[in-house]
């Protein structure tokens, strides 16, 4: 079992309950962690975790608005 020191050491979860993987990034559209970041998290260090966090907010451009539906794919097509 972990003391309380180790315990605050850890970094916390960005994970907001919105588990919804983008078709197009492959990254989650809650938390922004690709899926193997995802499935490793809880055996990441804390190192690893922190650099994780650090380029989340980055990859929030990364999903573009979906325009839904056959008629976006067939406008995305003719972009």
């Amino acid at each position: 079992m972990k003391d309380r020191a180790e315990a605050k050491q850890e970094i916390e979860s960005p994970c907001v309950q919105i588990c919804v993987i983008h078709p197009e990034t492959r990254l989650c559209a809650g938390c922004l962690r690709s899926i193997e970041e995802i499935t490793a998290w809880s055996r990441m260090t804390p190192e690893a975790r922190r650099e994780i966090m650090a380029e989340l907010p980055a990859r929030q451009g990364q999903h573009a608005q979906r325009r839904g539906g056959r008629a976006g794919r067939m406008a995305r097509r003719f972009d």
